[in-house]
């Protein structure tokens, strides 16, 4: 039993050390996502915005419109 235990304590023991030394390791400057992220986040919404906004409004395109009430039939006529 105390054999287990102290297997089980060794193999955490060394994974609580690969990981400080991994840190340790471990650049402290920011990388490219840590430095423009947010930018290029914020700017992609911006620009798909704007262009579905420019769809939207300006293409003349109807959207969904509905005949209801628009198309009237024409007169019977039988031969």
């Amino acid at each position: 039993m105390f054999s287990v235990l102290r297997s089980v304590l060794h193999v955490s023991g060394r994974g609580v050390q690969r990981k400080i030394s991994r840190r340790s390791h471990h650049k402290a400057e920011a990388n490219f996502h840590d430095k423009y992220g947010n930018a290029i986040l914020a700017s992609g919404t911006t620009f798909c915005i704007g262009i579905w906004t420019y769809v939207i409004t300006s293409t003349g395109i109807c959207w969904n419109v509905s005949p209801v009430g628009k198309v009237t039939p024409k007169e019977w006529r039988e031969k």
